[in-house]
């Protein structure tokens, strides 16, 4: 329904769409953490989202879940990590895999202001050997409970709101950052959503 309202609407989240900064989510099960970090991701105005599936099913990602998320942020699936890091190399994104391990970063150690993908996996056995290798680097959520660990879903929340802070403060979400043939093609696509 194409409203004054609705119009502007469309051009205030599609002007702080923040096209160089990604998710990678990994073999996902719980088809509803997908659909959380899908609100998230829109929520902090990320572009796209990855999604890499080599040995759980792609998930059925439902409306109910992802709050109607999942019309505003576009995914790509990929089969392999090789296809996913290739094309995002190719993007010029530096890529970033959590995993509690020695030597992984702070979160708060990284700059996220730069062109960077983080990389999320499975519930029960997290990033994948392969996806951590390959990373350009592995970072960390700091934690100081008895559990080492968040939900998937609340781990990409973190690093993403993380990001979302660092890019405020440097002016990332004050000036467009979608190519004007992108903003015109997305936003004639969002208005008759």
């Amino acid at each position: 329904m194409r409203t004054e309202r609705r119009i502007e609407r469309v051009k205030y989240v599609l002007s702080h769409r923040q096209d160089d900064l990604t998710v990678v989510v990994e073999n996902i099960h719980d088809p509803h953490n997908v659909s959380a970090i899908i609100r998230t991701c829109d929520a902090v105005g990320v572009f796209m989202i990855n999604l890499v599936y080599t040995i759980e099913q792609f998930p059925d990602i439902g409306k109910k879940s992802s709050a109607g998320a999942m019309k505003w942020v576009y995914r790509r699936n990929f089969k392999s990590v090789d296809e996913c890091y290739n094309t995002l190399r190719d993007e010029g994104f530096k890529i970033y895999a959590t995993k509690i391990v020695e030597g992984a970063k702070s979160l708060y150690e990284l700059d996220l202001t730069q062109k960077i993908a983080f990389v999320f996996g499975n519930e029960h056995r997290g990033v994948s050997d392969e996806a951590s290798e390959k990373a350009d680097g592995i970072f960390m959520i700091p934690m100081f409970g008895m559990v080492q660990s968040l939900n998937v879903s609340v781990a990409c929340a973190v690093t993403l709101y993380e990001a979302l802070r660092q890019r405020l403060l440097a002016g990332h979400y004050d000036k467009q950052k979608l190519n004007p043939e992108i903003f015109e093609k997305v936003f004639l696509e969002w208005i008759e959503k």
